[in-house]
């Protein structure tokens, strides 16, 4: 297999690139988010793993954890360490709210007075009631 590296100011299929500049583990993890519509180049979503980027070109990765947002620097010619990697982009994410992240626990946590009444909340409620019976036929 005889690649042939590519130019300064050369394009290159996004799959790759993502996989250079690791975004993505391998090409075919790449592929996958591309086809899914997590990645767009210039704010336009792209369906093709084939869609070439250039420098100068910005691409936005939706992730659930949080979006990125890259400028394409230049093209990869192989996939090698962070610091090669990270030549080849711009990180231009703006900084995260950090209010606005929850942790899972906080996530899971029900406020109170919302939703179905615990055992603890319900004795309180049972105590408020006068001891009549339930059942008045």
């Amino acid at each position: 297999m005889d690649e042939k590296q590519p130019e300064s100011g050369s394009r290159q299929r996004i799959d790759k690139w993502l996989f250079f500049a690791r975004m993505a583990k391998s090409r075919s993890i790449a592929q996958s988010r591309i086809a899914s519509g997590q990645i767009s180049v210039n704010d336009r979503k792209i369906s093709q793993p084939s869609h070439m980027v250039k420098p100068g070109d910005r691409i936005g990765i939706v992730d659930p954890r949080r979006d990125v947002v890259l400028l394409v620097k230049e093209a990869g010619v192989r996939r090698g360490p962070y610091e090669e990697a990270r030549l080849l982009y711009e990180d231009l994410t703006p900084p995260e709210n950090e209010q606005a992240v929850l942790s899972l626990f906080e996530l899971a946590a029900r406020l109170p007075g919302s939703g179905r009444p615990t055992k603890k909340e319900r004795r309180a409620l049972d105590r408020l009631r006068p001891d009549e019976p339930w059942d008045e036929e």
